[in-house]
């Protein structure tokens, strides 16, 4: 996400660009599997830039290196909540 948005000039870094993932097990057998991953990314920005936030975010799940990797096993979804420098 951080590529992503600094791809648009949006700051990731410092302290902009923060996340709280949270994660579903459940049993498999007597195997314990994560079967849902969700990630709440928060996002201090210039109230301008919020539309192109917002379009980072539906992108950048494509192009993450985790998300295609586990994609078809792991259910990922996310979330972006924006607060105005």
């Amino acid at each position: 996400m951080g590529g992503a948005l600094e791809a648009r000039q949006i700051p990731a870094g410092d302290g902009y660009l923060s996340s709280d993932a949270t994660g579903e097990i459940e049993l498999d057998g007597k195997v314990m599997v994560i079967k849902r991953i969700h990630v709440d990314y928060h996002l201090k920005l210039d109230p301008k830039m919020v539309s192109a936030a917002e379009r980072a975010h539906e992108l950048h799940a494509d192009y993450c290196p985790v998300a295609k990797t586990i994609q078809g096993c792991v259910e990922i979804t996310t979330s972006l909540h924006t607060e105005n420098l």
